[in-house]
């Protein structure tokens, strides 16, 4: 064999070639559950970062489970629907028409308190941004929100991760009065005593629009949502005041037909 010639060199390179796919390709498959663990994890952590439950990663399938209580898929209308909540891919969903999409929906318990956890997706100035925004049991005040992204830039637009942009939308209100507002990241700075709008990034503007964009986008899939259990909250509430008046008469109409 002479190896000095074309043909051995292109077959040599070949089947180098196909040796080294074939490892890659097996190291693929062998990896992939760990990356998915991986990712799952991720996620459970951010879910729980959204209402201030901050572990390591190896601890949060453990309070992913002692801290969030339900998983709900709703549709359009505001209604449950069949499917898992944790698996829904909101990259998958926004590509749908809005009247198609599933959203996710988890709900927590910290402190004896109900909070209500959304995902969010939108667009940053180099890619997708997304995150998470916990809203209180009065679902208008919000009880925390993170967010992270895949390419904005760094300094800048990157900070959306930080705790210095994310705290500030503590007690933050979504609704004026019956109308949803959302939150605003304003840049140049919030207005003193503005209850709907945080301070935005400097030199990060695209991407502080960005947040404000996927906050009043995806608040607004869920407002049958919220529309509803607000509404039936108020009616218990209303019923409980009811009782609550009856009982304390009680002893007078008793005394009255005495």
């Amino acid at each position: 064999m002479n190896v000095d010639s074309n043909s051995y060199t292109f077959g040599f390179a070949t089947i180098m070639v196909v040796i080294v796919a074939a490892l890659l390709s097996y190291a693929a498959i062998g990896l992939k559950p760990y990356q998915d663990t991986n990712i799952e994890l991720e996620k459970q952590q951010n879910i729980l970062s959204s209402v201030g439950i901050n572990v390591e990663r190896e601890l949060a399938e453990e309070a992913y489970s002692k801290y969030i209580k339900e998983e709900l898929v709703l549709n359009y209308k505001g209604e449950e629907v069949d499917g898992i909540a944790f698996e829904i891919d909101l990259n998958k969903e926004l590509k749908k028409d809005q009247f198609n999409q599933l959203l996710p929906l988890f709900t927590s318990n910290i402190n004896g308190e109900k909070q209500y956890i959304i995902p969010l997706r939108g667009k940053g100035l180099w890619g997708p941004i997304w995150g998470f925004i916990a809203l209180e049991e009065d679902l208008n005040t919000v009880y925390g929100a993170v967010f992270d992204h895949k390419a904005e830039t760094p300094g800048l637009g990157a900070e959306i991760n930080q705790s210095f942009f994310q705290e500030p939308f503590i007690g933050k209100a979504i609704f004026e009065g019956d109308n949803l507002t959302s939150i605003s990241v304003v840049k140049g700075g919030a207005p003193d005593g503005d209850n709907h709008a945080v301070d935005g990034i400097s030199g990060g503007t695209i991407t502080s629009d960005g947040v404000t964009d996927m906050l009043l986008e995806r608040l607004n899939m869920y407002l049958p949502y919220i529309s509803k259990v607000k509404t039936e909250i108020e009616k218990e509430k209303l019923m409980a005041d009811i009782d609550s008046v009856i009982t304390l008469n009680d002893p007078l109409i008793q005394k009255k037909y005495e």
